[in-house]
């Protein structure tokens, strides 16, 4: 008996939405395969291989960021319409051909073709906001949880990949790494994906959360406060969200935040070298952030289903800058530690329930379309960053300035999202009076 029909005949069982989690788990751990910290390993034998400078090499990375961002629009409308399956088995089938084709480029230009074209697109179509969506809207009462262990894949994986690839690279070259990653994505993304991945509960007759029925108010049986509870699943066009203050104090928010992240993912281990320390105690420093992070996020996603989102959001962002003051402040590898710990502390939790925040105050049926319109512009603030930790490092010689900066926006965005209320949809009675 299959998973589905054990639900559908009433009989007791695992409820299908863990099997879309299980899914979702694996397929964010073979987009860790794409990200920054796994680009970085390659860094130095790539450049040296092909004859490309630093400089040129690292431009990549940004031209993968803006198509990921001009993509998400459309991305987050085909979601709600088709369902998850069809995209992310797409997606990840052209990832595996991009990396399988990956250990036989012969120069840059052939490198950078292949990320910006098949991989870039394959990403966009199976990772981050695709596989949250998909999560989000199986669990009401769970969410924070469920959005926490799926996210957990990407964690892990963060963690450990640089080391794997590491080591990895002393007994294969570099080309032959990415053609192992382009196997695994079939193992970790395609198979799963194809046969376990559904859109919804509703669409397999059965209830979010695996309740025996459905609740008037998504998410009514939560025990944030009442002005915290969702609104019922209403359909958002992408004009109806832009309009609705919600939207952008939540982009303004994380967007700010956004900023910092992406720079300081890039300069943190050169930040803490130049404090004369290390190049390997420098590169644990990455290892402690993603470590805390991703460990983190399975807590605050238990704590955002008891307590209002908004305000461990805030708290969160505390966190994260209490932690950079820690660090900024220290000179000895012990509190510089333990200031990064407690960011990746903060920014595993912010990052779980910044998922949790859009369902539950846009709910299920749009979240697509409303994730791929704030994405896009969340993207691009994210763009900004490493250039901006860069230049004023250029100007000043040093990164002190970078990071208070940083710890500043994260105050803001405390204080923001304080602010947020759920949205009133214009068709509710509420709205025409």
């Amino acid at each position: 008996m299959t998973p589905d029909s054990t639900h559908r005949s009433g009989s007791p069982g695992i409820f299908y939405g863990w099997y879309i989690v299980g899914a979702a788990f694996l397929a964010n751990i073979s987009c860790a395969f794409f990200l920054s910290s796994t680009l970085s390993v390659f860094l130095k034998p790539v450049t040296a291989d092909l004859g490309v400078s630093r400089g040129i090499f690292s431009l990549l990375r940004s031209g993968e960021h803006l198509l990921y961002a001009l993509m998400a629009p459309w991305v987050g409308t085909k979601l709600d319409q088709y369902g998850p399956r069809g995209m992310m088995v797409a997606g990840a089938i052209l990832s595996a051909v991009g990396f399988l084709l990956l250990g036989w480029v012969s120069s840059f230009w052939q490198f950078a073709s292949v990320r910006v074209t098949l991989m870039a697109v394959g990403h966009a179509l199976v990772c981050y906001f695709v596989v949250n969506v998909t999560v989000a809207r199986w669990f009401v009462r769970m969410r924070g949880r469920a959005v926490a262990i799926s996210h957990l894949g990407h964690g892990v994986a963060k963690v450990a990949i640089s080391a794997v690839v590491g080591w990895l690279l002393t007994f294969i070259a570099w080309r032959q790494v990415w053609t192992l990653f382009g196997v695994l994505v079939v193992a970790l993304a395609v198979i799963p994906v194809a046969i376990f991945m559904r859109r919804s509960p509703e669409d397999m007759g059965l209830h979010p959360d695996g309740d025996a029925a459905r609740e008037p108010v998504d998410g009514q049986s939560r025990t944030a406060t009442t002005e915290d509870q969702p609104e019922p699943d209403v359909r958002w066009t992408r004009k109806e969200v832009r309009r609705t203050s919600t939207f952008w104090l939540i982009i303004l928010a994380f967007g700010m935040v956004d900023i910092g992240i992406t720079g300081l993912n890039l300069h943190v281990v050169s930040y803490v070298s130049d404090l004369g320390f290390g190049g390997f105690p420098a590169a644990l420093t990455m290892t402690v952030i993603a470590g805390t992070q991703a460990t983190s996020g399975l807590l605050w996603g238990f704590v955002g289903e008891r307590v209002s989102v908004r305000k461990v959001i805030s708290f969160l962002f505390l966190v994260e800058a209490a932690g950079l003051y820690v660090a900024a402040n220290a000179q000895d590898l012990p509190t510089i530690y333990l200031g990064f710990f407690f960011y990746g502390l903060g920014l595993g939790g912010a990052q779980v329930l910044e998922e949790v925040m859009w369902a539950d105050y846009f709910g299920r049926i749009s979240l697509g379309t409303v994730r791929g319109a704030a994405l896009q512009i969340v993207l691009l603030c994210g763009v900004c960053g490493p250039p901006f930790f860069g230049f004023v490092y250029d100007y000043t010689g040093s990164y002190r300035i970078s990071l208070f900066l940083f710890m500043t926006m994260l105050l803001i965005s405390s204080a923001l999202t304080l602010t947020i209320r759920r949205p009133r949809h214009p068709a509710t009675p509420e709205a025409s009076r």
